[in-house]
């Protein structure tokens, strides 16, 4: 009875002690030298304005960013939360291998697989992309809960996950579609035909629907949000990239990808579950057809991973017991390379010092299509401390702070100022969801400016800015050498010239589309 018990709870043990690991490696990973990355610093701001919609993403990130404020809102739980959701993303794994009949050597191949992978690093950062993969994978163990059982109910909760999941990011659409054609078009479309499917067509619309009436009474931001990232970013994407880059993300457990597809043609029992293939083949091409980013793709892969797994079980070869800690060591193994390009754990210095491993790879090339000295995502992380004293500097350059508001060129700057600041302003900015955050009508008598490198390149006088005040005040700029910040200035605006606000206001319905 004793060695029942401990044999029921030793897989558990396993899988939580592995999770654990998960959460707690994220804290390691990152050298002290770095900040936070600048989308984490407007994810952070928006549990300062509950909304069920933004222009940046839909409302989740929000609510965790509000349990992380509540908490403290400190480095901690900041890094906490995304490593949360990567051990429940091992943890789904682990419970797709147990549904396909998998046995403790594929639930720890596959949790290995997922902990020693590229989410490793996606998990570092407070992005909505740590709960998209988790959502995608959650979902897909429902979906093969559904088609392996046939219960409604997995039906109902695939629809749930999925709207949380809408309600993360919009980019769920995608395999969304994906798998829905490829259901289309194999014999396994007879499931879809019960009125359950409306039923849960309903609880998911029932669930998005306030995210969807935020869009529409403010003009649906999304759109314009995706046009201008196609504009700036995406056309700069190559299609030959995207797939390299879903190479590279995997590459250490690529073998069982790979497996997992031999497995839906030759495994009899992964036939039920052909929708996977064929709807992430379709998912992916739909990337390519759009420029997507390569991270776009990542959530599809976990699942595809569970099914390798329990592929490689079924294989005699694995019952011979010495390949199955090489085959565990292997995937460990393989991800050292990964492990030396990916994560920011030497100053930036060092890591500039030698750009060749980064080079070969095309890491050094960035969003405007240029190579740099140091990784896009690892630049971003360096200087936002530095504004932030720029900017208390020049508030403490006033007495009437309360009558001072701070203006960024981005969402970067506004967010970190509001993070690291300590003066109890909060910075604004003409871009991203800040552009609905100013306090329109509050006396005014100075601002603080912070204008990018960019910017200022375009217009050195700043003769706008100007105009409207009777001093203008240099006060530093940033001088963090491999920052994508730097250069960028702060100035502070002293004694402005009359009222202000209604030139404000015509910017934000120009950049709102409420302009009449």
């Amino acid at each position: 009875m004793m060695d029942e018990k401990r044999n029921i709870k030793s897989p558990a043990l396993i899988l939580f002690s592995l999770m654990a690991v998960k959460i707690a490696a994220q804290y390691f990973l990152i050298h002290p030298s770095f900040d936070l990355q600048r989308d984490e610093y407007l994810h952070l701001d928006l549990a300062n304005h509950p909304a069920w919609g933004y222009m940046s993403v839909p409302p989740v990130t929000s609510w965790i960013a509000m349990a992380i404020k509540f908490l403290g809102n400190d480095m901690f739980w900041v890094k906490f939360f995304p490593a949360l959701f990567g051990a429940f993303t091992m943890f789904f794994c682990w419970k797709i291998v147990e549904e396909l009949g998998g046995r403790l050597f594929a639930k720890v191949l596959v949790a290995l697989a997922v902990l020693f992978s590229v989410l490793l690093r996606i998990n570092t950062l407070f992005q909505p992309n740590s709960f998209e993969i988790l959502a995608w994978t959650a979902a897909f163990y429902f979906l093969v809960r559904y088609l392996h059982r046939g219960t409604v109910v997995n039906l109902y909760v695939l629809a749930f996950v999925f709207a949380i999941a809408f309600l993360n990011k919009y980019n769920v659409m995608f395999p969304m579609a994906g798998i829905g054609l490829a259901w289309l078009m194999l014999p396994e479309r007879r499931l879809l035909w019960t009125p359950h499917l409306a039923g849960a067509a309903i609880l998911f619309l029932l669930l998005i629907a306030p995210n969807i009436y935020w869009q529409y009474t403010h003009g649906i931001p999304f759109v314009k949000h995706m046009r201008e990232l196609a504009d700036s970013q995406l056309v700069n994407m190559e299609r030959s990239n995207f797939i390299k880059e879903q190479v590279l993300f995997f590459m250490h457990p690529l073998f069982l990808s790979v497996l997992a597809i031999i497995g839906f043609f030759r495994l009899k029992s992964f036939s039920p579950y052909r929708v996977f293939p064929l709807g992430i083949l379709i998912t992916l091409g739909i990337y390519i057809w759009f420029h997507a980013k390569g991270y776009y793709a990542a959530g599809l892969y976990p699942a595809l991973l569970a099914f390798g797994a329990v592929y490689l079980d079924h294989r005699t070869y694995t019952r011979n017991r010495i390949w199955r800690p090489v085959t565990l060591l292997l995937v460990v193994a393989l991800f050292i390379p990964f492990l030396l390009i990916a994560f920011p754990y030497a100053s930036a210095e060092t890591m500039a010092a030698s750009p060749e491993k980064y080079r070969r790879l095309g890491l050094l090339r960035w969003e405007d299509g240029k190579e740099h000295a140091l990784q896009q995502d690892f630049a971003d992380m360096l200087g936002w401390r530095e504004m932030a004293y720029l900017t208390d500097s020049a508030v403490s350059l006033v007495k009437e702070k309360d009558q001072t508001l701070i203006i960024a060129d981005n969402y970067g700057e506004a967010g970190a100022v509001n993070y690291h600041g300590t003066t109890g302003l909060r910075a604004v900015s003409f871009n991203a969801d800040y552009v609905y955050w100013f306090p329109v009508g509050k006396p005014l008598k100075h601002i603080v400016r912070i204008v990018s490198a960019s910017n200022f390149r375009k217009d050195p006088e700043l003769k706008d800015e100007r105009s409207f005040c009777d001093t203008m005040i240099f006060v530093g700029e940033v001088s963090s050498t491999y920052a994508i910040e730097k250069g960028t200035k702060l100035f502070l605006m002293k004694n402005l010239k009359g009222d202000v606000w209604p030139v404000i206001e015509k910017e934000i319905g120009e950049k709102t589309g409420s302009s009449k």
